[in-house]
C-alpha cells in the first residue's frame, strides 16, 4: 500500500504544530524555504534559523523577511535561554548531525522549549527510486537509522513524548541528469568529492530510472512530532 503524495510539506506541519504567535526554532535551516511560505500564511510567527553552513548562512542573510532571523550554528549549541522557544523544527537535517551528538542535540532542543514545547522532525526513508540514486555517491543508510534511533532513545528517556506520526511521498521532479547533479551532488554544505568515474556511475542509474523527459519519481517521508515533557 502506497503512502499519500504529499505536495507540500507545510500543510502537514500546520496541521500538527500550533503557528498562530508563536515562536519557532529551526535547526539545520538551509534555504528555509517552507519557513517563508510559513510566515506568508502566518506572519504573527516569530522565527529563527540556524544553519552550520556559512554559504547557506550568508544567502539567508542576504535575503531578509519580516518575522525571520538567521544564526549561524549547530543544534548541540543553541544561543538561547532555557524555554525561548514554542516549537522546533528539522527538517531533512536530524541525519546531519555527527552521530556523537545526536543525543545532545535533542537535549539542548529541549532546554530551549517551554514546557510542552513541540518538536517537528521530518526524515526521508532510506527507500525509493531517489535513494537509488543517491546512495551511488552519498549513502545515507547508516546516519538516517542513527537519527530514528535516537529520536526513539530520546522517547525513551521520558524528556519527550510523541504527539504524531505520518508517513507520506513527495514528489520530486528532474528535467535533466545535469540539473539532478547541481541540484543533488553539489551542494554547499557538503563534498561528495566527486570523480569523472563517480559521475557517471551516477548517471547510469538515474537513467536507468529516467526517461526522455527526465526523471519523476517521489521522496518517502517520516514525522515526527514530539512533545518535550
Amino acid at each position: 500500500m502506497s503512502e499519500p503524495l504529499i505536495h507540500d510539506e507545510l500543510d502537514v506541519f500546520m496541521a500538527l504544530v500550533p503557528c498562530r504567535n508563536q515562536s519557532i526554532i529551526e535547526l539545520g535551516c538551509g534555504s528555509a524555504r517552507m519557513a517563508r511560505q510559513l510566515l506568508l500564511k502566518e506572519p504573527s510567527v516569530t522565527y529563527v534559523g540556524m544553519e552550520v553552513d556559512r554559504i547557506q548562512h550568508d544567502k539567508n542573510l542576504a535575503q531578509p523577511q519580516a518575522g525571520m532571523s538567521f544564526l549561524y550554528g549547530a543544534a548541540n549549541a543553541i544561543p538561547f535561554d532555557p524555554a525561548t522557544f514554542d516549537a522546533a523544527v528539522m527538517l531533512k537535517s536530524l541525519h546531519h548531525v555527527p552521530l556523537n551528538e545526536l543525543d545532545a542535540s535533542l537535549q539542548e532542543i529541549a532546554r530551549v522549549l517551554k514546557p510542552e514545547g513541540l518538536l517537528y522532525v521530518s526524515e526521508p526513508v532510506y527507500a525509493g527510486d531517489l535513494n537509488e540514486i543517491v546512495k551511488v555517491f552519498n549513502d545515507e543508510g547508516v546516519v538516517r537509522a542513527e537519527a530514528q534511533r535516537a529520536l526513539d532513545r530520546a522517547l525513551a528517556s521520558g524528556q519527550w513524548t510523541l504527539v504524531a506520526e505520518r508517513r507520506f511521498d513527495m514528489p520530486v521532479r528532474f528535467e535533466s541528469f545535469e540539473q539532478f547533479e547541481q541540484r543533488m551532488m553539489r551542494p554547499t554544505f557538503k563534498d561528495h568529492h566527486l570523480t569523472a568515474d563517480l559521475i557517471d556511475r551516477t548517471r547510469a542509474v538515474f537513467e536507468r530510472y529516467a526517461d526522455a523527459s527526465g526523471l519523476t519519481s517521489t521522496r518517502p517521508m517520516h514525522v515526527r512530532c514530539l512533545r518535550r515533557a
